[in-house]
């Protein structure tokens, strides 16, 4: 009997058939991106809904004396890691230079309007004045802020009114939304293949050449920065790293290969539980929750970026920029969308900010897929070592299940 081929080196070949179709047949490939398109359409509609679904079962699954303990936890964790996250990001740019050799001269505008931004605005952004509006419009930030208030009030509902049925009318909801993306997954190759191949149709090979110093020293602080979570993981939580890259390895080449944190989220969800062993309210409120808040990979692209930007108008920040740039860029990391593009968005906001020309953006639209195969993975990835440090600290791991033994 034929084995059958896995769903993840299913993904591994339509990435390299991609690329390959994609440098050898471009006209061809170009045609291709509806296909793309329509697969991330069809894994989005139904992220908003399963991100307000997965947090509000699990806030209303928690203990109340826990809720809090366990949220502010959370959001340590989140608050920690993205910031250092960032401030990686500037110091590997101002060691390597990572804008030396590449001229602007000539580079045009890119199609996104520049933004202003307060932090006053940003915080009021997280609060939606509709929820329906917030996810039509797919705004994550809004959403989770809506399941926090709404887990917690049917927490509290739930310890008054125990017979109710609706705590589990929610986790069958959440069920169906898991079996529709279940069956959008099943075109996930194809769909991975057409964008790749469309995207690389579309790529220069000049611009490429151009950003190479940026693409090596982006990618060189993306690993580093995940050896140093690795190996804090393995200390404190004391486990063998190289059994837990290998029970990540799924969710790593999703990421990288669809470039979006929200099209990861179940399969990340599923490994946390079924193969890193942690508790299923841990993987339900962290896992949702860090999508928004716990942008590691956006917040180190925002701050690289900028400091790249910087050297290549020859533009030297002082230490007080720097840092200004390290926070600015972990709070709009924040309202980062989960979709593919979303960095050019970011920039756009961020750039402005520090006086750097909207233009500059222009040069880095050419390179976003390559961009956001890295953001992503240090999203994901991120995420589930923020989980497993939230669950170590409440004791839900189960060893037996990381170790392979059950």
């Amino acid at each position: 009997m034929t084995k059958k081929v896995s769903t993840t080196t299913q993904i591994v070949i339509a990435v390299a058939l991609g690329i390959a179709v994609g440098m050898i047949f471009p006209a061809i490939a170009a045609n291709l991106k509806i296909v793309g398109d329509l697969f991330l359409r069809l894994m989005q509609m139904a992220i908003p809904v399963l991100i307000l679904g997965q947090i509000i079962q699990a806030v209303a699954s928690i203990e109340s004396k826990e809720l809090t303990n366990l949220g502010g936890r959370t959001i340590f964790v989140f608050g920690c890691s993205s910031l250092l996250a960032a401030t990686w990001g500037i110091i590997m740019a101002v060691i390597f230079n990572a804008g030396s050799g590449t001229n602007l001269t000539g580079v045009k505008d890119v199609t996104i309007e520049a933004k202003e931004i307060s932090f006053s605005e940003t915080f009021l952004g997280f609060v939606p004045t509709n929820i329906f509006d917030s996810l039509s419009s797919g705004t994550i930030v809004q959403i989770i802020v809506f399941a926090l208030f709404f887990g917690v009030a049917l927490n509290k509902f739930m310890s008054k009114h125990p017979e109710s049925g609706l705590a589990q009318t929610i986790i069958d909801f959440n069920e169906v939304i898991l079996m529709i993306i279940r069956y959008v997954m099943i075109i996930a190759p194809l769909g991975i293949f057409a964008l790749i191949a469309s995207t690389i149709s579309n790529l220069g090979a000049e611009i490429i050449l151009s950003l190479l110093s940026y693409l090596g020293v982006y990618a060189l602080a993306t690993l580093l920065f995940l050896g140093l979570w690795i190996t804090f993981i393995t200390f404190y939580v004391r486990v063998n790293p190289l059994r837990l890259i290998k029970n990540m390895k799924n969710m790593s080449i999703m990421a990288l290969a669809t470039t979006s944190s929200a099209i990861t989220l179940p399969t990340a969800m599923d490994e946390t539980h079924n193969k890193l062993g942690l508790s299923n309210r841990i993987t339900n409120l962290v896992l949702p929750l860090g999508m928004s808040l716990n942008s590691n990979g956006s917040a180190m692209h925002m701050a690289i970026t900028v400091m790249t930007i910087s050297q290549m108008y020859q533009m030297d920040f002082n230490l007080p920029q720097m840092i200004y740039v390290a926070i600015a860029a972990t709070i709009i990391s924040l309202a980062n969308a989960v979709v593919p593009g979303a960095g050019l968005v970011s920039l756009a906001i961020i750039v402005p900010q520090m006086g750097l020309p909207i233009e500059s953006i222009a040069i880095f639209a050419g390179v976003e897929w390559f961009v956001g195969m890295l953001r992503t993975i240090l999203n994901v990835n991120s995420d589930v070592y923020s989980a497993i440090v939230v669950a170590k600290s409440v004791n839900e791991i189960d060893y037996d299940v990381f170790n392979g033994k059950k």
